[in-house]
């Protein structure tokens, strides 16, 4: 990356590899359908262990519980 005069950071050629240059390049080429086509390819599901899928839903339950905690916070605040 270099430092332009306004202060900015840029990337050069020599700081990306060659895929990403391919990569950039295939892009500049491409028309927006074409790019829109390509993005939007689904990605498949991550496969993981049990231990991650238990602690993912760990995590959604405790997200919910403090964010009922919060509301109700919030509503006793109210009065």
């Amino acid at each position: 990356m270099t430092q332009t005069p306004n202060g900015n950071t840029e990337m050069t050629d020599s700081t990306l590899n060659a895929n990403e240059r391919a990569e950039q390049e295939l892009v500049m080429f491409l028309e927006r359908d074409q790019l829109d086509a390509d993005t939007s390819v689904p990605v498949p599901q991550a496969q993981l262990s049990r231990r991650a899928n238990a602690a993912l839903w760990a995590l959604r339950v405790f997200v919910i519980l403090v964010s009922i905690m919060v509301i109700y916070t919030f509503a006793a605040k109210l009065k």
